[in-house]
């Protein structure tokens, strides 16, 4: 069952109402709004949150390093998802989408096994007036999509070691011919000897290096680009 959002800056859910924070992400000739519960800009700012036991909310509603990095390097190749397919994973806010759908992608599906974050990636699309995303509850254990995507992406979402057998299966199946996916990862120990093992495995992968901050420490953030 849904859980109702009474508006646009507040999210009620069964563990209580959270007032809801706004960032503005620039693109060419226009700018996006999205909101979430709160910006995990910094090393400090995630060690905070997950260590937080009392801490209700489902990481999926906050917004991430990685998150931001991966919209903005959606950006940095604007014609290159113009017309496209996107399927994203773990869109949590859907800040990724939201960006590849406002720069012309043809059709965005947007996924997550999280139905908070479901509601408020549906939120942000309302917000911006975005009318070519499709979101789906999707769980990457029991993941039954066959449809080919020319861009698959994805922000931190290798963090468990125990996905990557199943986010392997996702990639092979899921991505056309020609396609490519973009990951965004904090280079996380656990991330690195995936990308590596689909080198291996005749995956095309290259790495460019993205500084985000709000003038605290910047966080590192990997965006890979593969292909096979």
């Amino acid at each position: 069952m849904d859980l109702p959002i009474d508006n646009q800056r507040l999210l009620r859910t069964s563990v209580g109402d959270f007032l809801l924070e706004e960032c503005r992400l620039q693109l060419p000739g226009q700018m996006i709004s999205i909101l979430h519960v709160a910006a995990m800009l910094t090393q400090t700012d995630e060690s905070h949150f997950l260590l937080e036991t009392a801490n209700p909310l489902p990481y999926g509603i906050a917004l991430w390093a990685s998150t931001i990095a991966l919209g903005q390097a959606i950006i940095s190749q604007e014609n290159e998802f113009r017309d496209k397919q996107v399927l994203e994973l773990g869109a949590g806010t859907g800040l990724p989408g939201i960006v590849a759908s406002s720069l012309g992608a043809k059709r965005v599906v947007q996924t997550d096994k999280n139905n908070l974050a479901m509601i408020l990636c549906k939120r942000n699309c309302e917000l911006n007036d975005i009318k070519t995303i499709e979101h789906r509850l999707e769980d990457w254990t029991n993941w039954n999509n066959a449809e080919k995507y020319d861009w698959i992406i994805g922000s931190d979402i290798f963090y468990s070691v125990d996905m990557h057998p199943h986010l392997m299966r996702i990639f092979e199946s899921n991505l056309s011919q020609s396609g490519r996916i973009l990951i965004s990862d904090p280079f996380r120990g656990g991330s690195m000897p995936l990308f590596e093992l689909m080198e291996e495995n005749g995956w095309s992968v290259s790495i460019s290096k993205w500084s985000i901050s709000d003038n605290k420490k910047p966080r590192y953030v990997g965006i890979f680009e593969l292909s096979k």
